[in-house]
């Protein structure tokens, strides 16, 4: 595969992504993990991660299927509650993703939305990475901050967009 085509570019963000959250759940104790945060809707980082983790499931599944579907959740308790638990399928989430890289190519998708229940409409491999990185970083930008109320400091890249983080890098080499 082209190591600069657009799919292999997709699945390398997305693997970053992943791997930020992987480092976070190494530093974040259980109990960070799982409280919820009443500025932030009762919500918890957990209930955020398996959020994340069940999109990326879904996209997967639609992989040897062809349909995608991300209504169709599990939304396990034990990814919500169990930091280690999650850790461990993010990091087999993205053991497929790059064993899958080499071969992906961006055909079609059906995807099925809540919005027009029983209609399929017309997606593609690439546009549902791209969308997983995006729809990732939103909520990793909104675990950053429950985290930050607990006293936790993320990484500095962690829930920022890379367009930002490229915008960013471009301001700091103008000021030098």
């Amino acid at each position: 595969m082209n190591v600069s085509s657009p799919i292999h570019t997709a699945v390398s963000a997305n693997l970053t992504v992943i791997g930020q959250g992987v480092t976070l759940l190494a530093r974040l104790n259980p109990e960070n993990y799982t409280k919820r945060i009443p500025l932030c809707y009762h919500a918890s980082v957990g209930g955020h991660i398996r959020h994340i983790i069940e999109h990326y499931q879904a996209f997967l599944r639609a992989l040897e299927d062809g349909e995608i579907d991300y209504e169709k959740r599990v939304r396990d308790p034990m990814i919500e509650n169990d930091p280690v638990f999650a850790s461990a399928l993010f990091e087999s989430i993205a053991q497929r993703l790059e064993e899958s890289a080499a071969s992906l190519v961006n055909r079609g998708l059906h995807y099925r939305a809540e919005t027009t229940e029983g209609i399929a409409t017309a997606t593609s491999v690439l546009r549902e990475l791209e969308f997983l990185l995006s729809h990732t970083i939103h909520h990793y930008a909104l675990v950053a901050v429950m985290a930050r109320l607990q006293g936790h400091e993320p990484e500095r890249e962690f829930g920022v967009a890379p367009s930002t983080l490229k915008y960013q890098r471009t301001q700091h080499a103008c000021a030098q």
